[in-house]
């Protein structure tokens, strides 16, 4: 027979409580061996209600609360400590006073601000320029391209009455030194009967050098130099003649050989 006494620290004189427990007659034999394996509780669930959390709801001194049926909860703390921000540090000097009169140095404090605008732009402008620039110069030809758009052919070494072949952006280039008779011939043909009218000194800028793109103007072929009815090029894919001036005379090709502008000015 075991007995257990409780007391209350506040009510002991007043209350005495006694427990006994008697054994039963059919106790085991041998005594109980406690369990090495540990229990887990789970804890207690969270009930996220109105009226649980109104148990969490400050109650402190300098708050409002809310609270209602259907009303959703609000606490609202009177904030009376919070200090206003000091822009002392990035305020001009001539403001700093707030007694004085601002409108004294209102014209230098704008000066300051349109030369820093002003600067702005200008530095804006070459950035943008120099971008500009840039990308432009991107597009232009590259060093092969202007070195295959330019050549130097010696005439001294071109004998009179014949005709060089050199290459020039990818295309024949036939240059002609011309005899008087020649020349002469080139000049008295008329005009009218060409099937496209050009007069010999609109091709040629010297009499004596004939400089023409060696490209045939009916399906681009090249022509063959001091052949054909007139003596100038002769196409033999379909039988266009010109004569010594470049000129369409006979066959299938409808204009005159090109003459580029590079050898009108520099020959």
């Amino acid at each position: 027979m075991m007995s257990f006494v409780a007391r209350s620290s506040t009510l002991s004189p007043h209350l005495r409580v006694v427990t006994q427990a008697v054994a039963f007659q059919l106790a085991p034999i041998f005594p109980p061996v406690p369990s090495q394996k540990r229990v887990k509780l789970q804890p207690p669930l969270e009930l996220h209600t109105n009226q649980a959390l109104n148990g969490t709801v400050p109650t402190s001194k300098g708050t409002r609360v809310t609270s209602g049926i259907a009303v959703s909860t609000q606490v609202r703390f009177a904030h009376t400590d919070i200090q206003f921000p000091d822009f002392s540090a990035y305020r001009r000097q001539s403001v700093q006073d707030p007694t004085a009169n601002h409108r004294e140095t209102s014209d230098s404090r704008r000066g300051f601000t349109y030369l820093l605008v002003a600067g702005g732009g200008v530095a804006t402008a070459y950035a943008s320029k120099s971008v500009v620039t840039y990308f432009v110069s991107c597009m232009n030809p590259s060093a092969d391209v202007l070195a295959m758009a330019k050549i130097e052919v010696k005439l001294s070494e071109i004998p009179e009455g014949k005709n060089v072949t050199v290459k020039w952006r990818g295309k024949p280039l036939f240059i002609r030194h011309r005899a008087p008779d020649e020349i002469e011939t080139e000049q008295k043909v008329d005009v009218s009967s060409l099937r496209d009218p050009q007069h010999d000194s609109e091709r040629a800028q010297r009499p004596e050098w004939l400089v023409v793109i060696g490209v045939c103007t009916h399906l681009g072929c090249v022509p063959i130099a001091n052949a054909g009815d007139y003596g100038g090029y002769y196409c033999p894919c379909h039988g266009s003649h010109y004569d010594a001036s470049g000129r369409i005379r006979k066959g299938p090709a409808p204009l005159n050989l090109e003459v580029p502008e590079i050898g009108r000015a520099h020959v």
